[in-house]
């Protein structure tokens, strides 16, 4: 009774929330065909959809797996870099750009994957500070090796180099990712239809696994890694297999973001991405997939709006961010949002039981 009871509030919890996001997003639409949106919010949708996908990605990793990574910055270069070079290469070829994105993030979010398998079966045998250090070690790695590739392609097809001088293209060829420089001249492809789609997939990603066979291992490793091992769970496979999942999501979601920019530098990339990345989760509470859609959305706007205060901006951001975090860990503020959240519940149940009875 107590596990059907636990799994029915495990699903009207995942409903509440995707029903959230498809308010949300239907809202924006509006306000997007009245002209009632500024200029400086419609241009954050896409980052801010990204960056929810990122914060969904890391939670898997630090709230529902238990430990602590901050090399997510780099999955999410290997997403964006991936993703250009794929756009790039089959601009010739495949004549719609709806194609081209969704091709884009796949194959970034596969080639991310890969990279956190290779980065995983090492790292994964650490924990605690250890695993985060390490973590950020890879994640500098990554950067450094954007930082300093050199990729084009001409008609002898694709040239990759890791110096300058040994990228000759022949006349008409064209450089996708320039070292320091980065990506140059990249095509806007990104939507924010595209990142409503792309949140809704890793909304069922992450509420799928949590809940299945595999989500309750790899829990039951982060409760008790020990207490899991002794009774045959295979610990090194199921945090490999969430550390995974959560890279190959980062790697998508940095798909995304990198798509939404002409030009962008390796060195965007780096430890201060992977630590606001980590805010969000912190801020929305870790295991907390709706916290962490809430807090990636205000902080991707916060800065903007304060820009209007100029030199004070960066240190308005960091006394609102202060007092969020005091506000969330108010047992008023908790309250009042757990009373939300259950009249969510309550009226989905309502409606289910309804349905239920027409249906008898």
């Amino acid at each position: 009774m107590h596990v059907k009871s636990a799994v029915n509030n495990q699903t009207r919890y995942a409903l509440s929330t995707i029903l959230m996001v498809v308010i949300a997003f239907v809202v924006v639409q509006i306000l997007i065909r009245t002209g009632n949106i500024s200029s400086l919010i419609k241009g954050q949708l896409v980052p801010i959809c990204a960056y929810i996908v990122l914060a969904i990605s890391l939670n898997l990793t630090v709230g529902i797996l238990g430990e602590l990574s901050l090399g997510h910055a780099g999955f999410m270069s290997v997403g964006t870099f991936t993703a250009a070079t794929v756009c790039a290469l089959t601009k010739a070829s495949i004549s719609s750009n709806g194609v081209r994105l969704l091709l884009a993030i796949i194959l970034g979010g596969i080639m991310a994957g890969i990279v956190g398998i290779l980065i995983g079966i090492p790292v994964l045998r650490l924990k605690g500070d250890y695993l985060a250090i390490v973590t950020l070690a890879f994640g500098e790695i990554i950067k450094g090796i954007m930082n300093n590739l050199y990729l084009g392609f001409d008609e002898n097809g694709v040239q990759i180099s890791l110096v300058n001088d040994n990228l000759h293209l022949a006349p008409g060829g064209k450089v996708i990712i320039g070292g320091p420089m980065g990506l140059s001249g990249n095509e806007k492809l990104s939507t924010f239809i595209a990142g409503f789609i792309l949140i809704m997939f890793c909304l069922i990603v992450v509420f799928n696994f949590v809940d299945s066979r595999s989500g309750r291992a790899v829990m039951a490793v982060r409760d008790n890694d020990i207490a899991a091992e002794s009774v045959g769970i295979n610990t090194t496979k199921y945090r490999l297999m969430a550390f995974t999942i959560s890279a190959v999501l980062a790697g998508m979601g940095g798909a995304l973001f990198g798509m939404n920019f002409t030009s962008l530098a390796a060195s965007k990339f780096d430890f201060n991405t992977s630590i606001l990345i980590l805010v969000f989760v912190v801020l929305g509470g870790l295991g907390n997939i709706r916290g962490s859609i809430i807090a990636a959305t205000i902080l991707t706007v916060l800065p903007e709006v304060l820009r209007a205060f100029r030199d004070y901006r960066m240190l308005l951001y960091a006394i609102v961010l202060i007092l969020i975090m005091l506000a969330t860990n108010s047992p008023v503020i908790r309250s009042f949002f757990g009373n939300v959240g259950s009249w969510i519940r309550n009226l989905l149940h309502r409606n289910g039981e309804k349905g239920e009875a027409a249906n008898g």
